[in-house]
């Protein structure tokens, strides 16, 4: 019997092609475009590639745009609040037209993954940040990052996973979607109470989160958000450092080491309380 809850939209996604594949994107990406991702963007094809944003298939084209932007909803009708897309410079935009093929390259110029584009358009950022941010003002930090950070285009295709970004840090700390249920399959975890954070934890969240398992016989991931945060932020190594107390600053004995697992989650905070 399966006891876990089936994943958003029916379908736990992974992107990430065979070896082969990867290795004939590898040897022919001296010919594609090439485009040097931002940290948000990142972040966001880290959660694709790996299955944290299913059912998203890849970063949306322009029909799952409007429907989130207007109604919240993927073509499908599955509920989505935030935009998940790809912008690039009008200059770079130019360059591109339908079947061609962008190496989507991090900052030190490794490539995780690669995107036959099949969309190309400018969105209306005055609409999206009225719909998304419930405000057109810049003095919300959500729509200044719109305006002045994020690019006039936008593009979408297939998206295809070479590999997922390494973290040099934490290691053991970053686990997949898929890892997690094998993991909790394996440790027998058929309850599970989830705690996402961007902060260290304070006395009272922890003791909520510690009755809360108790109270349903279940165990804790500590699941902090470790991407791009708000600003003054504590950086996310104090985080993972702070998220687990240690075990004398327990209420029971040590329930964080037998009950809790961590798990970094490279996600962006969009700083919007419009849609929750």
């Amino acid at each position: 019997m399966d006891f876990f809850i089936k994943p958003h939209g029916g379908e736990l996604v992974n992107l990430r092609v065979d070896p082969d594949r990867a290795e004939q994107h590898k040897q022919a990406a001296r010919d594609y475009q090439s485009l040097t991702l931002s940290q948000r963007q990142a972040c966001d094809l880290e959660l694709l590639l790996n299955g944290a944003f299913s059912p998203l298939r890849g970063f949306m084209g322009k029909a799952a745009y409007e429907g989130v932007v207007e109604r919240m909803q993927l073509p499908d009708g599955t509920l989505w609040p935030i935009p998940i897309v790809l912008d690039v410079p009008s200059k770079f935009a130019d360059k591109l037209k339908s079947g061609a093929t962008v190496a989507l390259r991090d900052a030190e110029g490794f490539m995780p993954a690669v995107l036959t584009v099949q969309e190309i358009w400018q969105p209306d950022k005055k609409r999206e940040a009225e719909a998304v941010y419930g405000s057109t003002s810049d003095q919300h930090p959500g729509v200044r990052y719109l305006y002045e950070q994020v690019q006039d285009t936008y593009i979408s295709g297939t998206l295809e996973g070479i590999q997922l970004p390494v973290h040099y840090d934490f290691e053991s700390l970053w686990d997949t979607p898929e890892e997690l249920r094998a993991l909790f399959k394996k440790m027998g975890w058929r309850r599970v109470v989830a705690f996402q954070t961007s902060k260290p934890m304070h006395r009272l969240q922890r003791d909520i989160t510690l009755q809360a398992a108790k109270e349903i016989g279940g165990h804790i991931l500590l699941h902090p958000t470790v991407g791009m945060t708000k600003p003054a932020t504590k950086p996310f190594a104090v985080t993972f450092h702070m998220i687990l107390p240690r075990c004398r600053y327990c209420r029971w004995p040590c329930a964080w080491p037998a009950r809790a697992r961590r798990c970094g989650m490279p996600s962006c905070i969009r700083i919007t309380a419009a849609r929750i």
